[in-house]
């Protein structure tokens, strides 16, 4: 449907709602708001309005649903698939300032919040309670909870505790239309009618906007180790990956890393690794109840690793160890990006084929003449893509890009995977969508954006082209 501009009333009529100083028209103001960390895309709204409550939320999207104006959510912008971008202007609905801790119940172990808390204030508050939030996103200290729900952001941990759909028990959420529903509820077992959570949880704020949130929580595992292990083969180091699991070890995060990212990496960062130059080098983290359970699981993955070829088995005890390694593995996403131009590409495949996966994509660019640096969370199948533009002419990155990527992600499908584990299709990936899902299959989900935003308001052209 034709959407409408903006007019000097509805910007009244917003004001009148959220007060004169949280909502913006003045293109410096929006500026923040014009893009996430998707590449170099850039989107201006018409206006920006920054709700505190979910009333106030419920008023933004009934004046929006009556003028038919887009609205947008946003949360910390550090998404890479589009999903934050204001693609035909309207309104951008920030939900920063909703951003209150509203419950820690350490009796039932649950938390309930509002979609605006960053997610390590959310894990550090909880664990000062002696409780977990285990979800890590590599943006965790910019990232808003509400963003991972829209996402259903996932990281490191991933391996050992799921990701954030895991963790989400209820919502409320604000429709389209200004309605208010809330979802699910505290009680561990709940099958009182559709599952609606679960649809909301990454859907990528294209059904609701989220304006409360109910967290699982669980109890802090005191003990955790880690082991950094260099291979002089990327078969051996994702060989050990597939045998640590099948042997039943359950390291809390198991991390890949290949030459490349590691080096852009330590350089960024001013460290040193042991082996760096090695081809591969995983990463594993293992936390638990029992320090000698710990320290025994921690000792026969190293001994797997050597069985394995292992160049070399680092064990990092100590906090300030665990902290240098896990800084230069969560500096690998900004130091590749920081060469070039980039694309990147969030795919994930069954544990066993991640052998096939990074072999398939070196011979894919190599054959369409473009550079990728590989890293990600192999534990769960998921490994970032970073394709580079280097010294590639505009019109040659244009022409290799699509041709590169649709390779890759038909070698993602024929090996069962998927082409998003945890960034979103977003904008930028809908393209590619008809790769891994069948017509019927996004006919059903069409259908249920048609069901729940008849007018498609809410953050439009998102997921489905």
């Amino acid at each position: 449907m034709p959407y409408k501009p903006v007019d000097s009333e509805t910007v009244a009529a917003l004001r009148s709602v959220c007060g004169d100083a949280y909502v913006m028209t003045d293109r410096p103001g929006m500026e923040p708001f014009s893009h996430d960390y998707t590449e170099d895309l850039v989107f201006y709204p018409e206006v920006v309005v920054r709700p505190r409550t979910t009333a106030e939320v419920q008023a933004v999207m009934r004046l929006a649903y009556a003028r038919d104006i887009p609205v947008t959510p946003r949360g910390g912008g550090t998404g890479l698939s589009g999903g934050a971008l204001p693609i035909h202007g309207g309104i951008l609905l920030s939900i920063d300032r909703m951003n209150a801790i509203l419950e820690i119940d350490t009796e039932n172990m649950m938390g309930v919040l509002e979609p605006g808390v960053i997610t390590q204030v959310y894990q550090e508050a909880v664990e000062a309670q002696g409780l977990f939030y285990p979800p890590d996103p590599a943006s965790k200290g910019s990232c808003t909870m509400g963003g991972n729900v829209a996402e259903c952001a996932g990281g490191p941990r991933a391996a050992k505790y799921g990701v954030t759909r895991d963790w989400i028990y209820a919502l409320d959420v604000v429709m389209p239309d200004g309605r208010l529903v809330r979802t699910g509820s505290q009680c561990l077992k709940d099958v009182t009618g559709y599952n609606l959570t679960q649809l909301f949880v990454g859907s990528e704020g294209t059904l609701g906007v989220v304006t409360q949130i109910t967290t699982r929580l669980m109890t802090l595992p005191p003990f955790r180790q880690t082991l950094l292990i260099a291979f002089a083969t990327m078969e051996q180091a994702l060989a050990t990956v597939v045998e640590i699991f099948r042997r039943g070890y359950q390291p809390s995060a198991c991390e890949f890393m290949e030459r490349a990212a590691i080096q852009v990496a330590i350089a960024q960062k001013g460290a040193k690794v042991p082996h760096a130059d090695a081809e591969a080098q995983l990463l594993i983290e293992v936390d638990g109840f029992d320090l000698d359970l710990v320290e025994n699981t921690l000792l026969a993955i190293g001994e797997l690793a050597m069985e394995n070829e292992a160049v070399e088995v680092t064990v990092a005890q100590q906090p300030g160890q665990q902290k240098t390694l896990w800084d230069i593995r969560r500096a690998c996403g900004e130091a590749v990006k920081s060469i070039s131009i980039y694309k990147e590409e969030d795919a994930v495949v069954p544990r066993k084929h991640i052998v096939t996966l990074m072999r398939g994509v070196q011979a894919i660019t190599k054959e369409h003449g473009i550079t990728a640096i590989c890293y990600g969370h192999a534990g769960d199948g998921n490994i970032h893509i970073n394709i580079l533009k280097m010294d590639m002419t505009d019109h040659d990155w244009n022409e290799r890009l699509p041709g590169g990527i649709t390779a890759i992600f038909e070698l993602v499908v024929s090996l069962g995977g998927r082409i998003s584990g945890e960034h979103g299709i977003g904008y930028t990936q809908r393209p590619y969508l008809p790769i891994a899902l069948s017509s019927d299959e996004l006919d059903v989900m069409r259908q249920i954006k048609a069901a729940l935003d008849p007018k498609g308001l809410l953050n439009p052209d998102k997921i489905f082209i």
